[in-house]
């Protein structure tokens, strides 16, 4: 299946397909220098078919985890690409997760201001969000995503297949995402998910659906002027868990739990045996140290603006509103819940 992103020169596909790894050859021009970007959480065989199928293909594998979206990943992964004579009519192909895609794209952006850039997503996280959209980045004193560029993929190879070798909290992460997209945009695609006895029975269909709505916010706001922020629905308080939980939580669990303090009550009735039975957490203790850490990572927030911070709120399934709530409103919501 093809999913075309109409963003005029920036356009892209993306493939979704099982076994679609092994045609990466058929899908993507490798006939030049290419570097593939990955870690060492990524099954060997993944990265190695695609350096494989390369004219000249080149590897970098930097340690698995957030610690490696930082300047120094990226310096490496850019003087490799230096070294070994990259031109712009080279590229670079992200084999991983969000944290691979994200340094990726970034250093195929800088690279000679800018290289082609495919992205072959191998967590379901990345692969229902982070793969598409064109948002690169590393972190930066502790704050994620704060330096970075909007940088379109050439092509998006999606296959389903690698999911099989995740373990089960890494998958719960992803369909945190998926989840939330629905919750936003598509009532229907959120009863499917509530009804079904198995939350990941057919995964293939999350997938698409979880694609198909976010293809249609990038085509609407590629640069997150106005629509696309309903993409950040769970982040806003989600990043503050993240950063406060300083890794104890993946980035799809911490999203899980700042849905919560988003949803009104009937909302979050529903919400949470969703998120339940997807095996995710739906509960957290905040001391009030614990919450003075959160709300300063908050107050970081990209999303700031002259007035409070745009929220993404949900008051009926299917839904939303992106309002301006000040820094002590966000944390009047989020003691609610976690206090």
């Amino acid at each position: 299946m093809v999913i075309h992103v109409e963003l005029g020169v920036s356009s892209y596909d993306i493939e979704l397909c099982r076994g679609a790894l092994a045609r990466a050859g058929e899908l993507i021009n490798l006939d030049r220098k290419i570097m593939v970007v990955t870690d060492h959480g990524v099954p060997a065989e993944y990265a190695d078919t695609v350096r494989k199928l390369a004219k000249d293909g080149y590897q970098v594998t930097v340690p698995q985890g957030e610690e490696s979206k930082c300047f120094a990943s990226l310096e490496h992964i850019l003087g490799v690409m230096l070294d070994m004579g990259f031109t712009r009519k080279d590229a670079v192909v992200a084999v991983g997760g969000g944290v691979v895609g994200d340094l990726a794209g970034f250093a195929a952006s800088m690279y000679m201001r800018g290289i082609d850039f495919y992205n072959i997503p191998t967590t379901l996280l990345s692969q229902v969000d982070s793969s598409i959209g064109g948002k690169t980045a590393v972190d930066f004193h502790g704050y994620k995503n704060v330096i970075g560029a909007f940088y379109q993929p050439k092509k998006v190879i999606i296959d389903p297949d690698v999911l099989a070798t995740l373990d089960g909290r890494q998958v719960a992460a992803g369909m945190a995402e998926a989840i939330k997209m629905s919750l936003t945009s598509d009532a229907e695609m959120f009863r499917m998910l509530e009804e079904a006895e198995n939350i990941y029975s057919d995964i293939d269909t999350v997938i698409e659906k979880a694609l198909r709505i976010k293809k249609y916010v990038v085509e609407c706001d590629e640069k997150e002027a106005g629509l696309r922020k309903i993409l950040n629905f769970g982040h806003t308080v989600g990043h503050g868990i993240e950063t406060q939980q300083a890794g104890a939580l993946y980035h799809g669990e911490c999203v899980a739990l700042g849905m919560l303090p988003m949803c009104v009550d009937e909302v979050r009735a529903r919400l949470i045996p969703v998120l339940r039975k997807a095996g995710l957490p739906t509960e957290l203790k905040l001391c009030k140290d614990d919450l003075r850490e959160v709300m300063a990572a908050v107050s970081h927030d990209k999303k700031s603006a002259v007035g409070g911070i745009d929220a993404v709120l949900v008051h009926e399934v299917g839904s939303f509103e992106i309002k301006k709530l000040t820094l002590p409103e966000i944390e009047e919501k989020t003691k609610q819940i976690f206090c």
